[in-house]
């Protein structure tokens, strides 16, 4: 039996306004990290605690040595919002370890979807700087070792060995992940495992997807219950029917039996959300990022219940028809 569809916003800053979302047809709070108060917040108002744990994400001018290195050998461009980092740092995957395992042996989350589960780069714009990472001698090793190819460096395995560098990218993703899931579902059994997606098809920006992010629906699925693509549409310069759109592509890549609920921004709200009801491939849910400005608005907020209630009756009639 498939769990009920989680509706509601991504920032902890809603649930100031907890008795709102309740009217207007909320069930679930996305909040970052482990966050007491908003646990205790969701507790009181029967609402799922659902945490957005981030893990390849850090602050380089802190951290230098996490900056993956480019093609050049040299540090890659990098910004304000960048994701991904060195992943032959060990100190610091064992960081992400000991915070996930502290969290979960304290709390009780409904679900954990982990962020910024990629290599370098970002997808939120409509002209995304794509560089290839990480070169550093530590991750050419590593793929040497791991495929049995005997490279120079970066020009060899880009012109010679593109595919095998890519599955390499991959299955390092894929496997740290499954790592934070097995963290997650020894300690709270029932809690569900997510994804936040970079929200391109695997055809998009040549590949970019697996070729960049080193995001592979094929191999992650093992270790998730739900995708979360993060279709921001104002953001990355495309239109607001964008969501349903990606939800009718994306019977062609993503595995039956997985869970997809996409996390929509509130700068395309209500057209965002309204073309995802409207697809012909129903989302089990969705999250709206910065979503609390919507509840503090009344007409907004009965916009709202009204999309939610309509998505949940998509979701029903949907899982109604494949138990038939």
């Amino acid at each position: 039996m498939l769990p009920e569809p989680l509706v509601g916003p991504y920032g902890g800053g809603a649930l100031d306004r907890a008795a709102s979302l309740v009217e207007h047809g909320v069930n679930a709070v996305w909040f970052h990290g482990f966050d007491a108060k908003a646990f205790d917040a969701c507790d009181q108002h029967g609402l799922a605690a659902c945490v957005e744990f981030p893990t390849f994400r850090a602050d380089f001018r802190r951290y230098p040595e996490l900056i993956p290195t480019g093609a050049d050998g040299k540090p890659i461009r990098y910004g304000s919002l960048v994701q991904g980092i060195c992943l032959s740092q060990a100190w610091f995957l064992d960081q992400i370890e000991e915070r996930l395992v502290a969290g979960v042996e304290k709390y009780e989350p409904a679900g954990i979807w982990l962020d910024y589960l990629t290599y370098a780069g970002w997808f939120e714009t409509p002209e995304p700087d794509l560089q290839e990472s990480c070169f550093c001698p530590d991750c050419v090793e590593t793929f040497r070792a791991a495929s049995g190819l005997d490279v120079s460096g970066p020009a060899e395995i880009l012109s010679r060995h593109a595919r095998a560098w890519r599955n390499h990218k991959c299955l390092r993703i894929a496997r740290l992940g499954a790592k934070y899931s097995a963290i997650i579902r020894s300690h709270r059994r029932h809690c569900l495992v997510g994804i936040y997606m970079c929200p391109w098809t695997p055809d998009e920006f040549d590949g970019a997807l697996s070729r960049i992010f080193a995001q592979d629906y094929r191999l992650l699925a093992p270790l998730v219950d739900v995708f979360t693509p993060l279709i921001y549409a104002q953001k990355s310069g495309r239109p607001a029917t964008w969501a349903g759109e990606f939800m009718d592509g994306s019977r062609d890549f993503v595995p039956r039996r997985r869970l997809l609920q996409p996390i929509l921004d509130v700068l395309d709200f209500p057209a965002g959300m309204t073309c995802l009801t409207e697809a012909a491939t129903p989302s089990w849910g969705v999250q709206l990022f910065a979503g609390a400005e919507v509840f503090a608005d009344g007409t907004k907020a009965e916009q709202f219940a009204r999309l939610a209630e309509a998505l949940r009756q998509r979701w029903s009639s949907r899982d109604g028809n494949s138990q038939a």
